[in-house]
């Protein structure tokens, strides 16, 4: 993402600390999730209408 971000991690994620997850931030034109454990690996980015669908997809 090209400007300052703030990553959040699930909450289920923070109880265990040793647990498979992935982070998640916000910016007014995208969504971005990494892998909290390898987080300079890269990151994927996603439109605000294909994050919404991902979500709808979950529910």
């Amino acid at each position: 993402m090209t400007e300052p971000t703030t990553w959040r991690k699930a909450s289920h994620s923070q109880a265990e600390p040793e647990s498979s997850c992935v982070e998640v931030c916000f910016s007014a034109v995208q969504a971005a999730v990494r892998d909290s454990k390898n987080a300079g690996a890269g990151e994927l980015e996603f439109s605000p209408g294909a994050w919404l669908a991902f979500l709808a997809g979950q529910r």
